[in-house]
């Protein structure tokens, strides 16, 4: 995301989304009552008004400002929409209409707020600094494959591949031929997003018989080898919580989501200080006891659908306003999973609320 401008003494932030990382940034950093102004197309309707006048439809392209009231985000496809009433337009677009902007690749918008918080601040950095991810996890064994790319959100799965491997014997070998298939592909995709880190995982000795095959210096300089137990997406989620995998991408933002998910966990666990589900952690930001707040986007979707998005915010702004750390966790890796079944938000406390 690039930040063009700022001033957010008056709530100003203007931006322009890079890529698809940074559309799912902006729809956990847009609240409604936020001022969205931007260039967009708008349909007018010129003449008409008689029995036989029809009139025509024009499209113009012009810049307006709408106070939002509506978010919408797809998160398979990573489309976001939202919508609000007009506060400034032209003259042929009269202020009190409704306008809808779709946020894609190459947008640049102003947004205004009521007032910045810490972790809105935070957010607006984070989506600044973090480059698209060029991190690839590949799983597999001695029939089958699976190419994944971590995004800033979780990951996508790039292809699957299935080996010609005879089953006449379980320690049969797999044919050099399915070893090659998969090196190339890692040579495709390193060569398209020129990977910083290749994780390739299996279970048994099959990521040392690979190994004997593979003869590029350059895939191999960026290639670590783990340990997974399947080949499938919880595979995926299986090795990045393995410690090896861990020290070397720690940076990942969804590493460390990961890693809090996990501590919540712990405490809850020794019964220790955690608070999770919206009322215990209602309770708790009440309390002003809240070190470390996680919210799933997941919950934030739902409540945005119900309507009750304002309990959500509540939290997350009296967190902000004790000096709490404010996470949102997506919902696409483990980390995200777990938090979901917690009520999709907890938190990790500074002292036992009960």
């Amino acid at each position: 995301m690039q930040l063009i401008h700022k001033d957010l003494k008056k709530g100003i932030a203007k931006i322009k989304i890079e890529n698809k990382d940074d559309i799912w940034y902006l729809s956990t950093l847009v609240e409604e009552g936020d001022i969205v102004r931007s260039r967009t197309e708008r349909k007018i309707k010129i003449g008409g008004g008689g029995e036989d006048r029809k009139a025509n439809v024009k499209i113009i392209h012009v810049t307006l400002s709408i106070k939002l009231e509506k978010i919408e985000f797809h998160k398979y496809t990573g489309d976001l929409r939202i919508s609000g009433k007009i506060i400034e337009g032209l003259e042929d677009v009269p202020a009190g209409s409704y306008h809808t902007f779709n946020i894609e690749e190459g947008t640049i918008l102003t947004l205004e707020k009521p007032a910045w918080l810490g972790y809105h601040v935070k957010r607006l950095k984070e989506a600044m600094e973090d480059k698209p991810s060029n991190i690839l996890i590949c799983v597999f064994d001695r029939e089958e494959a699976m190419f994944a790319l971590m995004k800033k959100y979780g990951y996508d799965v790039l292809a699957e591949i299935k080996g010609d491997v005879q089953k006449k014997a379980v320690d049969e070998k797999v044919k050099a031929n399915f070893y090659s298939e998969i090196i190339k592909l890692l040579e495709s995709f390193d060569a398209k997003y020129k990977f910083t880190k290749i994780i390739l995982a299996s279970p048994s000795f099959w990521k040392e018989e690979l190994s004997k095959e593979l003869t590029n210096e350059s895939l191999k300089r960026k290639i670590l080898f783990a340990t997974s137990n399947s080949v499938s997406k919880s595979a995926i989620n299986e090795v990045l919580k393995r410690p090896e995998v861990s020290t070397a991408i720690k940076q990942d933002r969804v590493i460390r989501e990961i890693g809090l998910v996990e501590e919540v966990l712990g405490e809850i666990k020794k019964n220790g200080l955690v608070a999770y589900g919206i009322k215990e952690t209602k309770e708790a930001s009440e309390m002003g006891a809240i070190k470390v707040l996680l919210i799933s986007d997941g919950v934030i979707l739902k409540k945005r659908e119900d309507g009750t998005i304002g309990e959500v915010e509540r939290i997350m702004r009296e967190a902000d306003s004790t000096q709490a750390d404010v996470y949102i966790v997506s919902s696409e890796h483990d980390g995200g999973k777990t938090l979901d079944g917690l009520g999709g938000i907890a938190a990790l406390l500074r002292y036992r609320t009960k």
